[in-house]
């Protein structure tokens, strides 16, 4: 399976949301990074079909995704920010509607829907409405009815948004579960969601994207260092001021800086091991003052 964007591009009003991407994508988890209004949504909505690019293309094994319609669709499982319920259905039967929607035949669908509720944790909420539910088990449904088809790709924006810390250990979990012998796009601008489960992290920055690689490869790639030192209380915002400050950490005696830096912001600095989150500062991070242009 691959997925291949060519100059892809979409336009609102002459502002370009998604800007000449070229990306390839075959089997595994990728994480697309970004703060929210980097074009993340409209990206995964092209790659949807739910709309047409401006210009460039999107192919699935060669084959432009819109001419093959009905065909690419049975390929893909998609689950929106806030996808739409009926509130007074089961969990059952609101698997059971949207199978019929998407063409699932009824018996291969009562077959596949227990299998599903019980992988994603929700067997003994079956027959519980879905207003009824907590946000957790609501994102829990939603992968479930973007799995009724078995999809080959599978197409996650910003699942874990809102959800508690328990609930997105365990919905990152479950989409790593999910992810064997699949394409899986997740989209999020929290950091932890993709640390630990994604193969590939592509970072997209005013519709374009401005990293891809792995983990490791995305950490060496960015051209600053992590430093940590000690400070007086006073000097914070100036150094806030003067760099990217990744972390604050206040004790009896002043605080612990952790900034980025080409070289040693101080002599008492001490190099630390960079990580994602570090990364995520560097491209959509700002200075103390900087607020006029917000990324």
């Amino acid at each position: 399976m691959e997925i291949k964007m060519t100059n892809l591009t979409k336009e609102f009003q002459g502002v370009a949301a998604v800007d000449h991407v070229n990306l390839t994508m075959g089997e595994g988890v990728y994480g697309l990074l970004g703060v929210n209004g980097a074009g993340k949504t409209t990206l995964m909505r092209m790659l949807c079909t739910l709309i047409r690019p401006s210009s460039g293309c999107i192919t699935c094994n060669g084959k432009n995704i819109f001419e093959m319609d009905g065909a690419y669709r049975r390929l893909i499982g998609y689950l929106p920010q806030e996808f739409g319920f009926y509130p007074e259905f089961s969990v059952q039967d609101y698997l059971m509607y949207v199978s019929s929607i998407k063409g699932v035949r009824p018996a291969v669908a009562r077959k596949r829907i227990p299998a599903l509720l019980h992988q994603v944790g929700l067997s003994r909420a079956k027959n519980k409405k879905m207003k009824k539910l907590s946000g957790g088990m609501k994102r829990r449904a939603g992968v479930a009815q973007a799995m009724l088809n078995d999809p080959k790709i599978l197409i996650l924006d910003e699942p874990t948004a809102g959800l508690d810390p328990n609930e997105r250990i365990r919905f990152r979990n479950l989409i790593s579960e999910l992810s064997s012998e699949r394409l899986v796009l997740l989209s999020t601008h929290i950091v932890s969601d993709i640390e630990y489960i994604a193969n590939q992290v592509l970072l997209m920055k005013d519709g374009r994207i401005c990293q891809a690689g792995t983990q490791e490869e995305i950490l060496r790639a960015t051209p600053v260092r992590v430093w940590s030192f000690f400070a007086e209380k006073k000097e914070i915002e100036t150094w806030q001021r003067n760099y990217l400050v990744s972390n604050v950490k206040t004790l009896p005696e002043g605080v612990m800086l952790r900034v980025l830096s080409e070289q040693a912001p101080c002599r008492e600095a001490k190099e630390e091991a960079m990580t994602l989150e570090d990364v995520f500062l560097y491209w959509f991070g700002e200075k103390a003052g900087n607020h006029d242009d917000v990324l």
